[in-house]
């Protein structure tokens, strides 16, 4: 996929997997159950043990099927490994400036984390592709209403504090898609085994995203 086509697919599904698993195996195995639950777009921590080996084997296995990024993204140097790694996308805790140059410069999807109106005009400005709102339970839906209306051009993607409750009210506030961690993927269900589960969230997630849209 080109950069666009990235881009789309993340809008589309409106819903970024946000893993942080122990093992390549239950990235693949957790990944697996919510692809069949609709949801198509998975971020791999750095916090990952391995990440950028778990996100060689997973691009290598999905191919196209399913897109894999690089999260926690501090500095343009774990950018660039991620990138050669087969991240398909990057996605940062804080706004760096660099790493979004470096994306720019691979025609890379690049997400910055801000939380001022300020960082995400910033980053915006930069090249960013679309801004992650973070912590986003600070503030919550409402944030992002507020924040759009004098930047309507801003795509943001809030993280923390995205849950089945606050899912719709999230994209109905303008959420461009949604970051979810623990609320669908975390270290409990994936030392359980529970991929049934993991399904069944992912399917929910995706319907609420569907809801916050009005269709």
């Amino acid at each position: 996929m080109n950069k666009s086509e990235k881009l789309n697919l993340i809008r589309a599904t409106g819903v970024i997997a946000i893993m942080r698993a122990q093992s390549s195996e239950q990235l693949i195995a957790a990944a697996d159950a919510i692809k069949a639950g609709g949801v198509r777009v998975i971020e791999v921590t750095m916090t990952t043990p391995g990440a950028l080996d778990v996100i060689a084997e997973a691009t290598q296995r999905y191919g196209e099927d399913v897109l894999f990024g690089a999260g926690s993204v501090l500095d343009a140097e774990t950018a660039r490994a991620a990138l050669l790694a087969g991240a398909g996308f990057v996605v940062a805790p804080t706004l760096s400036l660099n790493v979004i140059a470096l994306c720019n410069r691979y025609s890379i999807p690049v997400m910055p984390g801000c939380f001022t109106p300020t960082e995400m005009l910033t980053a915006w400005e930069a090249g960013a592709d679309m801004v992650k709102l973070f912590p986003a339970e600070i503030g919550g839906p409402a944030l992002i209403k507020a924040i759009r209306a004098p930047l309507p051009q801003l795509e943001i993607v809030p993280v923390g504090g995205v849950t089945l409750d606050t899912a719709a009210d999230f994209i109905r506030n303008g959420a461009a898609a949604l970051g979810v961690g623990s609320s669908l993927v975390n270290q409990k269900l994936l030392d359980a085994g529970d991929m049934a589960e993991l399904t069944r969230r992912a399917a929910r997630f995706i319907e609420e995203v569907k809801n916050g849209r009005g269709k």
